[in-house]
Order: structure tokens, then sequence, then C-alpha cells
């Protein structure tokens, strides 16, 4: 098999992966072994992909020419074999935790939770390997619209409303900014591919950068920068399978993805660091950093609480962009991974504390980590990773960015880094010490009240990949390494 064909295959295995669980419905345990085979087979499609991009080659296949030198076409560079690494393995972990989840809780219409699950992993992959901004564009929609029904999952009046501000933002976004910012781009430089140093340097004045920078940020709207990002905490009503697609596996990914890809292969870090929008989206992602921390300090609902620290996490992606820096841009990268396990598996054990114990507010959560040991040991290590300290990767993307922010002389930046750090320790470490310190005694090891099975395993999965992430962390390391051509 070639690599092109192997490109294809990532791209299209989730989509026939998507037809056979449609297909398999009616029989639950079928349904979900064609969906974890499925997860597997893509899984290996792009670990065949790893050895040749590690090794500096970026092959590409082109689908459809739709203006002369514009087609859809999938470039494998590393930035995008990061993403698909981790959207693709954490779909198979994912996938394991919803079986016990949706069976558990008992939800309805879970056949057609799988179904767009699986599509909208299709397009995360069109994304990672989209070969130009127009490629980009059209996946990144079929992502906002894949995803909309599971968003409105339940079917309520408070699930239809998150679905209108879901999709009113993102396409609203996307369409009023990206989409005028990817015409105006190809107007002035005849291309849109993702070029090494950008394609925008001696094309754009001074006044047109700084305008296209803005409309890129901001169009991007799955990047959740504010004050686009209310989006994020209303989905928090669907599902928690879904709250971690929407997190860690592909939507909020797709966003920071793509504003990464924006900076390096359309303007050029050198271009950006030249470009006077840069430092004012500097200080907008510095500040939705600081902003949504002390947002998610007030929230006792757990998963409100974490949609706000996600929103703070994004932006520190969004800050290693507009540094415009080596190591600011290397330090987002690794966040990407870094911050997608960290917070699927917060993600994970809020789940499992609605299915076994019936507890969606921190304050009812008291005592908890004696009925639930593991899940609240799994949300310790999960928050330890969140906040970037020892022994979880986190330590090692938020280390990159101080340097990155030094290397840029942004003093301040790093002061944002080090308080939102501490923000962090406050708002997520009162989970596990209450869980685990607060509440009444004697509590039996027979009422030990644990999430089915399933759920475990996922949790056990994402947990312990945090702590690999720390003392393994050279696969994404070397691949943004590759990125900034170091």
């Amino acid at each position: 098999m070639s690599v092109e064909q192997i490109i294809l295959y990532a791209v299209l295995t989730p989509l026939a992966g998507a037809g056979l669980i449609a297909l398999t419905g009616a029989r639950p345990n079928l349904r979900e072994a064609v969906t974890l085979a499925t997860g597997l087979v893509l899984f290996a499609l792009v670990a065949n992909l790893y050895p040749v991009v590690a090794a500096g080659q970026t092959p590409s296949v082109s689908l459809l020419e739709m203006l002369p030198g514009l087609s859809l076409s999938f470039v494998i560079e590393p930035l995008g074999m990061i993403f698909a690494g981790i959207a693709s393995f954490l779909w198979i972990v994912t996938s394991v935790y919803s079986i016990g989840y949706m069976r558990g809780h008992h939800e309805q219409n879970q056949t057609r939770f799988y179904v767009y699950f699986a599509i909208a992993i299709s397009a995360a992959m069109g994304i990672a390997f989209a070969g130009n901004m127009l490629t980009l564009f059209v996946f990144y929609e079929v992502l906002t619209i894949s995803t909309f029904p599971l968003v409105t999952h339940h079917g309520t009046a408070d699930a239809k409303r998150a679905g209108r501000i879901y999709l009113g933002i993102l396409m609203g976004t996307s369409i009023l900014f990206l989409l005028v910012a990817v015409i105006w781009t190809w107007s002035l430089t005849g291309t849109l591919d993702f070029t090494k140093g950008g394609i925008l340097a001696g094309k754009a004045d001074g006044l047109t950068a700084a305008i296209l920078l803005g409309l890129y940020v901001f169009g991007i709207g799955k990047a959740a920068l504010m004050p686009f990002h209310r989006w994020l905490p209303a989905a928090m009503v669907a599902p928690t399978p879904v709250s971690a697609l929407l997190h860690a596996v592909a939507v909020v990914k797709a966003g920071v993805f793509s504003v990464l890809k924006v900076a390096i292969y359309i303007f050029g870090a050198d271009f950006l660091f030249t470009i006077a929008t840069s430092r004012w989206l500097l200080y907008l992602a510095a500040a939705t950093v600081l902003i949504a921390s002390l947002v998610a300090m007030t929230k006792d609902n757990l998963k409100a609480r974490l949609a706000y620290s996600t929103i703070s996490q994004l932006s520190y992606i969004v800050l290693g962009a507009m540094l415009a820096t080596d190591l600011g841009i290397l330090g987002g990268g690794m966040h990407i991974a870094m911050h997608a396990f960290g917070k699927i598996t917060l993600f994970f054990c809020a789940g499992a504390f609605l299915v076994a114990a019936h507890k969606t507010e921190i304050s009812e959560m008291h005592g908890i980590g004696r009925t639930m040991p593991f899940t609240t040991l799994a949300f310790f290590i999960g928050s330890l990773s969140i906040i970037g300290l020892p022994p979880t990767g986190g330590l090692w993307s938020k280390w990159y960015l101080a340097l990155g922010a030094l290397e840029a002389g942004q003093i301040a930046i790093v002061a944002v880094l080090m308080i939102s750090s501490l923000l962090n320790v406050f708002y997520l470490l009162q989970i596990p010490f209450n869980g685990f310190f607060s509440g009444k005694d004697g509590d039996k090891a027979a009422e030990i009240k644990e999430a089915p099975v399933s759920c475990l395993i996922a949790i056990g999965i994402s947990s312990t990949a945090c702590m690999v992430l720390f003392l393994y962390p050279d696969p994404v390391y070397d691949l943004m390494r590759l990125v900034v051509g170091s």
C-alpha cells in the first residue's frame, strides 16, 4: 500500500465505519465492535505514516482541481501528524469509554451518536492532512455540521438552544471572517498551499496583513478565543463522550491546530513577528487565559468548570502561535497533545461521577474519593497535567511556552503563565482534595462503587498517558522540532 493510498484511507475509513455502524445499529454489541475495529484500523493507518513524516518527508495527494492551481489536496507534515495521531488514538479510548457511559446512563439514540462521532473523526483527519486552506476550510465546516447532532443529542429545549449557539458562532465566524480571509489570501498570492515560511510575506503590506491575521484568528471560532467562546460552555449539555470529542479529540483541537497552521504556513513566523496585530492578539490570548480561569473558579457544575478551563488552555496555544518564536510555536504544538490527554481524563472522570454517583456539582462531591478512589486519583493526575506539574506531560508544553515568551522578550506573558497555573491549582485540585480529605468518614470498602468497567479502562489509559508523556515526550517534541526547522 502506497503512502498516498494510506492518506486517503485514513480520511475515508471513519466514513466507511459510520456506514457500517448505521447498518449494525439494531445489534448494540456488533455496532460497538464495529466502532472499535474502525478506530483500530484508523490508528494503524496513521501510525504507518509516522516513520515517513519523522524522516522529514511530506507525501501528498491531490483529489480535485477546482481552479488552476487550487485543489482539494492532502499533505502530511509534522504538525498534522501530531493532530492525526491524537485524534485517531483518542477515538479508540473514547469509544471504549462511551460503551460504559452510554449504556450506564441509558442514553437514547446511541447508534446516531456513534455514526456522527465517526463522521466527525473523518473530518478531523481531513483537517489534519489538509494541504491548503481550501481543503482545511471544507473539512472544518464538515466537522461543525457533523458535531451539531451530537451537541443536540438529548433533544431537550436546553440542548436545542445550545445547538443554535454552537452552530451560530462556529458557522458565523467561519463564513464572515475565515472565508473572507481565505479568498483575500488567494487574491493576493494566487495560492492557498501551506508553505514553509508562509505565502504572504512580500504580498501583503502591514495593514493588509494585520487585518488578515485578525480575520483568520477570529474566524477560527473553534479556538474559542474571547469573545467567540460561548459555544463551548453552552455545548456542555451534551453527553460526556461528546464533551470529550469537543475538548480533546477533535473540535477545539481542530481550532488551535488551524491557528498554528495559519501562523506557520500562511504568514510564516518571521513575517508574523513583524505584524502589529500579532501583539494585540497575544495580549488578548493572555487575557483569555486569565479571565477564563477566573470564571472557572466560580462554577460549581464540574463540566462548566472544565469548559472554562478548556477556553483558558486553548489560548495557551494561540499565545504560542502569536509569540511567533520557534520555542513558542514548539510549546504551542506540544500543548495540543498534552492538553488533549489531560482534559479528556478530566471529562472522563466527570462522566464517571455522573454515571456512578449521579453527581454533577462540585459542592456535592465531598468524600467521593472514598467511594470512587480510582476515578478521583485519575482526576488528580489529569489535573496535574493541566496545571503543568510533574510527573505529567503538561510540564513540557508550559515549559517551552515560557521559554518562547522569554525568547520574544515578553516577561509579562511568563507571569501570565505562572498566575494561570496557580489558578489551575485552585479550581482543579479542589475536587480530588475534597474527594479524599473532606466529607463523612467511615465509608466501607463494600460500598465502593466505581463507573462501569469500560469507563475505568478508558480513564486508566488516558491518565497513564499523561504520565507517559512526561517520561517520553519525544515523538511529539521531535515532530515539532521539524515544524520549527531546528
